[in-house]
């Protein structure tokens, strides 16, 4: 295989440190959704619970029973996709805590439960990606509370999404938040933990962060699109390729638009090499076209994007380039091109 993506440990461990640290006193909830932001959700979990992440979450169950696989008891996994009766089930028995915003689908799980159902319910502040509606939040929680008396849930959780559209209407959304966690208090339940920010709104604003932040693309060093460079944060993943040959007018190199680069990126961007950063002029179906530099050789490894060492720009800024978000150059990442742990 001529390329590769290539994990670098020390540098993920960083970064949940510098995430850790801004967010203190609450806790970090890392964000393992789509296989680990294509890093690979087994290695990213290891490397996070040896440095001391407890909590992990994903939309999408696959990636979160992967997660609660290589956990145990070493770390809580959340997930929040709503699911059918049979998926609850699986994903009960997997040890998962599943995110509830519908009445229904607490009925479900409820009923799916083999043993206790660990829950965290979802109130709708505003932003109206799924979320009990706050007309029909008292009830909701009334029923939950009758629920866990009868011993089959038990409510961890109280959490939200907000919009990030403006500080305005994240304000709005959390004294709607906070209402809704004194009605539930109100109903008998004791919520373990309360958790309304993502990574943006986790990073800036320090009363958005409760008890736990879910905290995705910062985690791995991919910054928010348009968004500030962020102190203590990297990328953590570099794709390299490698030269398969090399012609007067530039190299080639062994990654195309078939391995999940996006060929809008001919011409827009500069990729690192032995020499520094030379222009990609042209992404093919498996190979790619970047401007030579002198000595240039088969085999020369060239870094298509990763944290600049080799004059490489980052993930974000090839998205930036294409009018696209940060994770996605990293997430069309083709599942056969090889993920390696560096140091």
């Amino acid at each position: 295989m001529s390329a590769e993506l290539r994990i670098s440990r020390s540098r993920l461990v960083a970064n949940l440190a510098a995430v850790r640290e801004r967010i203190a006193p609450s806790e970090l909830l890392m964000v393992v959704k789509d296989d680990a932001y294509a890093h690979g959700v087994e290695t990213i979990v290891e490397i996070a619970l040896d440095a001391g992440v407890t909590w992990f979450g994903a939309i999408d169950p696959p990636s979160a029973l992967r997660a609660k696989a290589v956990a145990g008891d070493r770390a809580r996994v959340f997930c929040w996709l709503t699911l059918g009766a049979e998926a609850a089930r699986v994903a009960l028995d997997g040890g998962l805590e599943l995110g509830v915003g519908d009445a229904d689908y607490l009925e479900r799980i409820a009923e799916a439960a083999q043993d206790t159902a660990v829950v965290h319910l979802k109130i709708d502040t505003g932003l109206h990606r799924n979320g009990v509606r706050p007309e029909d939040w008292p009830a909701f929680v009334a029923r939950a509370a009758e629920l866990e008396r009868a011993g089959r849930i038990r409510v961890a959780g109280i959490w939200s999404h907000i919009s990030e559209a403006s500080d305005e209407d994240d304000d709005v959304a959390r004294a709607e938040f906070d209402a809704a966690v004194a009605t539930a208090r109100a109903a008998g339940l004791e919520p373990e933990v309360r958790h309304l920010a993502a990574s943006a709104a986790g990073w800036a604003r320090p009363e958005f962060r409760y008890d736990l932040v879910r905290v995705g693309a910062f985690c791995y060093g991919i910054r928010s699109a348009d968004g500030p460079e962020l102190p203590g944060i990297a990328p953590a993943a570099t794709l390299v390729a490698r030269v398969t040959a090399v012609r007067a007018d530039g190299v080639d190199i062994g990654i195309g638009s078939l391995d999940g680069l996006p060929s809008s990126l001919g011409g827009r961007v500069t990729v690192g090499t032995p020499a520094g950063a030379r222009p990609l002029q042209r992404v093919g179906l498996a190979e790619s076209t970047v401007a030579a530099w002198p000595g240039s050789a088969v085999g020369d490894e060239v870094a298509v994007f990763g944290p600049g060492a080799s004059g490489e720009s980052s993930a974000t800024t090839l998205a930036e380039a294409i009018g696209t978000v940060g994770e996605e150059p990293v997430l069309r990442v083709s599942p056969l091109i090889p993920r390696v742990v560096v140091d």
